[in-house]
């Protein structure tokens, strides 16, 4: 099986890169940039000119749901552009009510190695992060999301315009509140992350 290891930075899965499984002969590694443009350009590039069995969405991301202690390690199975609709005054209007075409997406959350331990979420994409009370509470209450990226629901869109199957596995950072770094805990999300990545692909000793 051939799998697109796909991270928005460097950073989010440097340790990774670093070690044998970031090798493993079955994965490449891709690199988007932050955000759903720079990911569905970069992706749709390499998809353009390369075949991949699965695509293997990772990063850190934010949660709302404090039942989820920060660092756990978590599989988004659905994600929802959030954004992509019309406000009709109070109202927004998403784009399938509009007739502008679907805007959630299905991902893989079972047959994989390493997925029957973490828990299962519903994930939004965003452009902008959220950090102000009010409009937590509207996406809470329209969406009832569990986790917040800003690359998730581009990686199944493309993989859902391709019939591929795509396996999302977030490490949870920080809480969606207003913007607090100093109880951020991006380090242990980034370890744990990566740890999770090392056992998923598991290298045969050389």
């Amino acid at each position: 099986m051939k799998i697109l290891t796909i991270a928005a930075t460097e950073g989010e899965i440097a340790p990774f890169l670093r070690s044998p499984a970031g090798q493993a002969p079955e994965t490449d590694v891709l690199v988007t940039g932050v955000g759903m443009v720079a990911t569905a350009f970069a992706l749709g590039k390499r998809l353009a000119t390369h075949r991949y069995d699965l695509l293997l969405n990772v990063g850190i991301a934010g949660s709302f749901d404090r039942s989820i202690p920060l660092g756990d390690v978590v599989c988004v199975y659905q994600d929802t552009f959030a954004e992509l609709g019309a406000e009709d005054g109070d109202d927004f209007l998403p784009s399938d009510e509009l007739g502008l075409g679907e805007h959630t997406f299905e991902g893989v959350q079972q047959g994989h190695k390493g997925l029957d331990t973490l828990r299962k979420c519903r994930g939004i994409t965003v452009n902008k992060v959220h950090g102000n009370d009010a409009a937590i509470a509207e996406i809470i209450r329209r969406l009832n999301p569990q986790t917040e990226s800003m690359e998730g629901a581009a990686v199944f869109y493309a993989a859902h315009q391709l019939a591929l199957p795509a396996l999302q596995v977030r490490a949870i950072s920080n809480y969606v509140e207003r913007r607090n770094r100093t109880s951020w805990e991006i380090a242990t999300a980034v370890e744990n992350l990566n740890h999770w990545l090392g056992a998923f692909f598991n290298p045969r000793p050389r």
